[in-house]
């Protein structure tokens, strides 16, 4: 179905690899298509590292050295989206950042599987972000995203489930899941319940196409993609921080203490009080904490 290997950039309408005023605070950003093993076209975003504001230089950093940020967004999100620029912009203050519209979101092609195919998606960004010089690659998913990271890097490289591979861009260097489920068709807050039936019914999908713009794709898993939960011990010896809220109303605290469990040593678990769901609850401090983790974690 594709035509093209994952992180290959294909033509846009929205000037393909041009340089556009940042939307990190200055500077120069390149956006593209990337096309995904599976043949998707993907919104992305390059934008290298901000100068930190304490040094008085609001310029820019080559990528030597830098570590990039790789964001993937939550259901509904895509690259535009205002609370997915905000985390962009403070991780920019800690290294270079690549955001992207999952498949179904935005711009990008296809049709969203809600956390199944998008670990092509997150392939391909990947792939894009070692090709633009970074040594150092960490993702960060939220939510939806949070599921993808855990096991995109659990999949590690040229290895997808179903016997589908070739990515070639190498597993992440630090991997970080924020407000992420530890386990599939979990239905036990209303918010869970009701993207259920977004998903699941004719009626939810046109819903989500035209009141949330997020096309989902018709049909059922097959086959079942590997949980959260199971994917975490094989990202070992990868950094893996988990972080979550204590009022996040989709996932109880119980989704990332089972992750945290299975990932033993080589995992980290922040419990954030007062913290809800995803990008709009996380703070400025947080986003900043979490910066510093990755700097630190990353090699």
């Amino acid at each position: 179905m594709g035509t093209g290997p994952a992180g290959h950039a294909a033509r846009s309408a929205i000037r393909p690899n041009s340089e556009t005023h940042g939307a990190t605070g200055g500077g120069t950003s390149l956006r593209t298509f990337l096309r995904t093993s599976d043949g998707v076209r993907i919104d992305s975003v390059y934008e290298s590292a901000a100068v930190s504001a304490a040094t008085g230089n609001d310029g820019f950093r080559p990528p030597s050295g830098d570590p990039v940020f790789v964001i993937a967004h939550g259901f509904t999100g895509h690259a535009d989206r205002p609370h997915v620029r905000r985390v962009a912009r403070a991780f920019a203050r800690h290294g270079a950042v690549v955001t992207f519209s999952f498949r179904g979101h935005g711009a990008s092609g296809g049709r969203s599987t809600v956390g199944d195919r998008e670990v092509l998606d997150l392939a391909a960004a990947v792939s894009w972000a070692r090709e633009l010089g970074h040594a150092r690659v960490a993702t960060v998913g939220f939510s939806m995203g949070g599921s993808v990271v855990l096991r995109h890097a659990a999949l590690g490289a040229g290895s997808v489930e179903g016997g589908e591979g070739g990515e070639g861009a190498g597993g992440p260097d630090a991997v970080v899941s924020v407000s992420g489920p530890a386990r599939w068709f979990y239905r036990g807050t209303a918010p869970m319940r009701r993207l259920h039936w977004l998903v699941t019914r004719p009626s939810g999908r046109v819903v989500s196409r035209y009141g949330l713009r997020t096309r989902i794709h018709r049909r059922n898993w097959d086959p079942v993609p590997l949980s959260p939960v199971e994917a975490v011990p094989r990202i070992a010896p990868t950094p893996l921080l988990v972080v979550h809220g204590d009022r996040d109303g989709y996932f109880p605290l119980d989704h990332p203490r089972m992750l945290a469990a299975a990932a033993g040593e080589h995992g980290e678990l922040w419990v954030e009080q007062g913290m809800g769901h995803a990008e709009n609850a996380a703070s400025e401090a947080l986003l900043h904490r979490i910066g510093d983790w990755v700097v630190a974690r990353s090699g």
